[in-house]
């Protein structure tokens, strides 16, 4: 039976060294794992590579020797995998973490969770990194060979698990971390849901007005000699206006070049630039978004400090995860000093896009030497003040809503009651 050499850590972190006697690869690594270690490296004796190699000669002579198969279009290849929403990762990371918890080895566990229900991550996703595992690959390198369902953050943290021996931990903090991250992104959403719903709902009936009932009027209107009123005339040259084929022809084109110009524009650095900062500073939703980014900023960095990742490593990652181009030349420069050796609240400080609060905590954090409980000050902060601003907003854009729906329907009926009562009363003159 061939000999497999191997180097592996116990959960303590000693590094150990030995020799199984199993018949494959495979074999090997449940074997180590049985006994309690966690594989770094599994190399074959000489006598296994010689076999190894003998059966892949032998595999790629008969398939030489097989009728080449017929090679599809790309255009029926497979569906491009999507990048799961954060509440599926959430989920899967959670799963992965009970059964490592359960004693269970991680090859076996990711073996199970290829036949777990896991809405938006296919289960081929697991089994192809059990096969990188058992091939003798760490977990985090074999989530590398798939960018789009790990993102930076997960595999950095996964590493930091590895090499601390604490993975299951890990895993249970980078689950927490993405379902806060969902629950903030669901309740921005659900902000927005009511007044879209009721802006739509006003512009159907204006558009149905316009379309279906307004001509009617039109044409008893225009068959009698009354002067109109001021509103039902500027209706009836607004209808008019949407009425005429070649006057939708030109707003299409308009629009297609201001989409195209928007496109281009936001499509450059300096353009880029601009939005955001415009979004940070908005008189309205301005207040939400900075929320929003300076919560995201201090979570995520918090998390991958927490879990052992590297000041200048976590930096990078937070950079790269936050949406906002003003704030990720901040965070560069802040990555740039920091390497120079100053403290990370220092060169926050000097961008003046942080708030004095953020500040005053972290520079605390650092005096204590609990950097990454100070950012999770931080976090749950402005995260309960998102929470309550986004009350505000949404008890603000609901009556002004309704307000304008009311003006736009109201307009709509005093234009035509108004050339009604005209037309009534010339006639009972």
């Amino acid at each position: 039976m061939p000999q497999f050499a191997y180097k592996a850590k116990r959960r303590t972190g000693e590094m150990v060294q030995g020799v199984v006697d199993v018949a494959d690869r495979a074999a090997a690594l449940v074997q180590i794992e049985r006994l309690g270690l966690f594989p770094v490296m599994v190399d074959a004796s000489k006598v296994s590579v010689a076999a190894a190699e003998k059966a892949e000669k032998t595999k790629a002579k008969d398939a030489a020797a097989k009728p080449a198969a017929v090679q599809l279009p790309a255009i029926f290849g497979k569906r491009r995998q999507r990048r799961p929403k954060l509440q599926e990762l959430a989920t899967y990371t959670t799963q992965l973490a009970n059964l490592l918890k359960c004693g269970m080895p991680l090859t076996v566990a990711l073996q199970s969770m290829s036949h777990l229900e896991s809405k938006g991550i296919p289960s081929d996703v697991s089994k192809q990194l059990r096969q990188e595992v058992m091939e003798g690959r760490s977990l985090s390198d074999a989530m590398g060979k798939q960018p789009v369902v790990f993102s930076d953050i997960y595999r950095n943290m996964v590493q930091a698990g590895e090499q601390s021996g604490a993975l299951t931990e890990v895993l249970r903090r980078l689950a927490s971390h993405f379902e806060r991250f969902a629950e903030v992104q669901s309740r921005f959403m659900s902000a927005l849901i009511y007044p879209c719903v009721v802006a739509c709902v006003g512009v159907v009936i204006i558009i149905f007005f316009m379309t279906f009932m307004l001509p009617k009027f039109m044409s008893i209107f225009t068959g009698l000699s009354v002067p109109l009123p001021l509103a039902t005339r500027i209706l009836m040259n607004i209808s008019t206006f949407f009425g005429s084929a070649t006057n939708w022809l030109i707003m299409g084109m308009v629009g297609s070049v201001a989409v195209v110009f928007w496109v281009r524009f936001k499509g450059t650095p300096e353009g880029r630039r601009k939005i955001d900062r415009f979004t940070m500073n908005a008189p309205i939703f301005g207040k939400v978004v900075r929320l929003n980014l300076f919560g995201q900023f201090a979570r995520t960095l918090s998390t991958l400090l927490t879990n052992g990742v590297p000041v200048l490593t976590a930096l990078k990652i937070t950079e790269a995860i936050v949406p906002n181009t003003v704030l990720k030349e901040a965070i560069a420069r802040t990555r740039e000093q920091v390497t120079d050796g100053k403290t990370i609240a220092q060169p926050l400080a000097q961008s003046k896009l942080f708030p004095q609060l953020m500040i005053d905590l972290l520079k605390i954090g650092e005096e204590t030497g609990d950097v990454p409980g100070a950012l999770q000050n931080i976090a749950e902060t402005y995260e309960s003040e998102l929470n309550v601003q986004l009350r505000v907003l949404t008890n603000l854009i609901e009556p002004a809503m309704i307000i304008l729906m009311a003006i736009g329907v109201g307009g709509l009926l005093f234009s035509i009651l108004s050339a009604m009562f005209a037309i009534t009363g010339s006639l009972n003159r």
